[in-house]
Parts: C-alpha cells; sequence; structure tokens
C-alpha cells in the first residue's frame, strides 16, 4: 500500500524546509494530541502531529492521520485547552472518516505536489483550485464539522480539559474575520477550522454542554507551558512576498533564497529582483524573476521555445546543485554592455529567469564567473534563512494597571493597524483592553 495523503504531504514539507523549526512546540502538540488519544478509541500510532512553519490561521487533518498545525494559529490561542480543542476537532475528523464519506480519500492520495496546492507562490492566500485541497481547508460541510465538534469536546472533557474551549476557538477565529472586514478591509482569512458554525450555534453549546457532563472529578495537569513557549513564537511572514536582508533574497511563499555578490545593492519589487554592483549598472547588474514552467520543455527549450531568445551566441546546459539549468551568452548590439548573460534554473514547480550584464566599467571574465556563482546560491530557505527572514517574534508579558493597547502599540513591531492588529492577538477585538496582572501578548 502507497503512502497516503498525509505522508506525501509532510514529505514535501520536509523537503521545502516548512516545518517549523522550534522542536518545544512540535512536542507539546504531539503530546496534547496523544493526551486526548486516550479516549478516542482509535490507534494512536497512525497519528502524527505536525506543526507548519505557515503563518495562516488554519489546522486540517488527512485521512491517513496527519493532523497539521499552523504556528499561525498557534499565536493567537490563548491556553492550552484552546490548542487541544483544535487538536480534539481534526481528530474528530479522522475518527469520524469524513475524507472517505466525502470520496475524497483517492482523490488525496493520487495527488501528486499536493503540499504545493496548499499555499500559492505569493505565500499569503491558500490555493482553492483543487476540490480536495478545498474540502481538506474550507471544510467538510455543517453536519461533518459539527461531529468533528462533537467528538473533539468529549475527547477534551475525559482529557479534564473544559470543553467550552471549542467555543473560544470559533470565537477567536470570529474575530479574525471581524478584523478583515473591518479594520483591514480584506476578505476573510481562508481558513476552514469551525468555519461553518454561525456566531452563537444552538447545536454546538448543545455538545459541549453534553460534553461537560463527562468531566471527571478533578481537571488533570497541563501537559506542558503555553506561555512560555508562546514567548518567542514566529509572527506573520514578512518573507511571504519577498524581501531582501544584505545581499540575500528571502521568498517565503516560494521558500527559496538568492545570495547576491559581497557589497552589491539588492532591491525587490513585484516583478522581479535586481542586485546591482558597487559602481552600479555601468559595472554590472543581475535580475531574476519567476516563471510559470511548461511541461516537457528543457531548460534550453524554454530559453528558446518559450522565451523565443534568438540571440544566443554560446549556451549550454548545466546542473547545479542538482538543479536543472541553462547558462547562455547573449549577442550584443552597440559597446554599452560588455557581456550579457541568461540562466534559467527549473526548481519544483517554478522557472527562475536570471539576467545579467557587465557595463562598460566592468570585468567580462569576471563577470561571468560571478553570474554562475550566484545562480549556484538558489535554493530553498533553510532553518536559518527563515529565521532571518522572519524576525519578528511574540513577546509575553504581565500587563500593568496603565497598560492600554495603545500605548503597548508603540513598542511593536507590527506596522500595520499595531493597535488593532494587538487587540485581536490577545483575544481582545474589538474594544478591549488588558487587565492588570493578566498575560499579554506583543510582538517585537
Amino acid at each position: 500500500m502507497g503512502a497516503g495523503a498525509g505522508k506525501k504531504m509532510y514529505d514535501e514539507f520536509v523537503e521545502n524546509g516548512q516545518i517549523y523549526a522550534h522542536n518545544g512546540w512540535q512536542e507539546y502538540v504531539t503530546n496534547v494530541g496523544k493526551k486526548l488519544l486516550q479516549h478516542a478509541q482509535d490507534d494512536p500510532e497512525k497519528y502524527k502531529f505536525v506543526v507548519l512553519d505557515n503563518a495562516q490561521i488554519n489546522a486540517f487533518a488527512t485521512p491517513d492521520a496527519y493532523i497539521f498545525v499552523n504556528r499561525g494559529l498557534l499565536a493567537f490561542l490563548g491556553s492550552e485547552e484552546q490548542l487541544a480543542a483544535v487538536i480534539g476537532h481534526e481528530i474528530g475528523h479522522v475518527v469520524g472518516e469524513h475524507a472517505r464519506r466525502r470520496k475524497l480519500t483517492n482523490l488525496l492520495g493520487k495527488t501528486a505536489g499536493i503540499a504545493a496546492a496548499i499555499v500559492t507562490g505569493r505565500g499569503e492566500l491558500y490555493d482553492v483550485s483543487n476540490v480536495a485541497t478545498t474540502t481538506l481547508l474550507s471544510g467538510y460541510g455543517r453536519e461533518m464539522e459539527l461531529e468533528a465538534d462533537r467528538y473533539g469536546a468529549e475527547f477534551l472533557a475525559m482529557s479534564g480539559y473544559n470543553p467550552l474551549a471549542m467555543i473560544e476557538v470559533v470565537q477567536v477565529l470570529k474575530d479574525q474575520e471581524l478584523f478583515s472586514k473591518q479594520v483591514a478591509n480584506q476578505p476573510s482569512t481562508y481558513h476552514g477550522l469551525f468555519s461553518s458554525h454561525p456566531k452563537n450555534d444552538k447545536r454546538l453549546h448543545e455538545v459541549v454542554a453534553y460534553a461537560q457532563s463527562q468531566l471527571p472529578d478533578r481537571i488533570t495537569d497541563q501537559v506542558g507551558d503555553f506561555w512560555s513557549l508562546i514567548d518567542g513564537l514566529a509572527y506573520g511572514d514578512e518573507a511571504a512576498t519577498g524581501i531582501v536582508r544584505g545581499q540575500t533574497f528571502f521568498h517565503g511563499g516560494l521558500r527559496i533564497a538568492v545570495d547576491f555578490p559581497e557589497n552589491w545593492t539588492v532591491t525587490n519589487t513585484p516583478s522581479q529582483v535586481l542586485g546591482k554592483a558597487p559602481g552600479g549598472k555601468k559595472e554590472a547588474h543581475i535580475s531574476l524573476a519567476r516563471h510559470e514552467p511548461v511541461k516537457r520543455k528543457s531548460p534550453e527549450e524554454y530559453v528558446v521555445e518559450v522565451l523565443k531568445r534568438d540571440d544566443i551566441v554560446d549556451g549550454s546546459e548545466i546542473e547545479l546543485n542538482g538543479l536543472k539549468c541553462y547558462v547562455g551568452e547573449l549577442e550584443i548590439e552597440g559597446s554599452e554592455p560588455q557581456v550579457a548573460l541568461i540562466g534559467v534554473i527549473y526548481r519544483g514547480k517554478h522557472v527562475f529567469l536570471f539576467r545579467g550584464e557587465a557595463g562598460p566599467e566592468g570585468d567580462a571574465d569576471a563577470f561571468r564567473s560571478v553570474f554562475v556563482e550566484t545562480l549556484k546560491t538558489l535554493r530553498g530557505m533553510t532553518v536559518e534563512d527563515v529565521q532571518m527572514a522572519n524576525t519578528r517574534r511574540v513577546k509575553v508579558m504581565v500587563a500593568d494597571p496603565h497598560d492600554t493597547y495603545a500605548k503597548l502599540a508603540r513598542r511593536t513591531a507590527i506596522t500595520r493597524y499595531p493597535e488593532e492588529s494587538l487587540r485581536l492577538l490577545n483575544g481582545s477585538h474589538p474594544h478591549g483592553e488588558p487587565r492588570a496582572g493578566d498575560f499579554v501578548k506583543i510582538v517585537e
């Protein structure tokens, strides 16, 4: 029997560096899941719990019992019980065999590169063009979501967690929708978790009330220290659409990094990345852009047949770090550039086009070497790359009697809607204020 959809996704997420590198969170989420599974009457050995390095606010389960939780959701939770509610709900989808009942199991299992469909190249919005992916991320419909709630609430109660946390998480997500509409003036974040519930869902309250009757006489100990793990959690994705740090370009959506030569100036626009030598374009420059792949075209064929370049005077296909690549020298008209080069690299489902020139004040031979060395640096983002690209972290503090979100907003790294964002982060949207002595999350 071949690997299921969850295993294929997991392997792809590992390959693309999309597992959140903080081992404390991986262990914590796994242990909460194991605690709930003690009461699930299902084989606990088949489950795997994974925290994804994804800023989107969501969690989802696959039919082969892989449960993925985005770190973006973790930042907005306020307790271990709320985390348990998220995980319990997803276990409920597996126990209820909702993928099989929606006839998605075969479709999910046969889809190649399904993890790539979770996030688009922009790294901000889910790709909902595939019916299986859509269902995984947007929910299974009201009846199955309520059944997952019922299972989850009972797992919570029997594990010693208050199942009211299910309703609290629904409120966290409804606040996200309210924030998107009223503050950010954007479409709602695409999360399927509990998405089919009205704000005051009578049936959900009935499910939770029944589960509360199954609470043990003594509340059990927490699995871990929720607030110590929240402190330092990566926040957002500054590199989602591309960011430059020094001479390095990072793209969180594409999960790539490229190093430009030392002392070059690197800038990023929506259409390309441009690196310029210390002497400017008169010395040398290299640009990078992403293009859509064409099936069954080699890098050389892509240059000639897709880009329609008929001005190549010398070129060859090579392999750089295991990636198929074509580097060619272009015919030069006039005397301004000394040499003009083009490079195409295939990486995953993307084509990366490099172009460069050595200007009249540059060194043509040295530039040929510099161009190829720059191409060689194209890589999947490492843990170190992610940390360099995304510098914002959640910081936990204790509110004093004079704290307000307006006051805390002056010291946050959040630049858009800082006051409103801090309220949202702390479950106080739209009008709440910190209470003295409570833990409060800010972003630095």
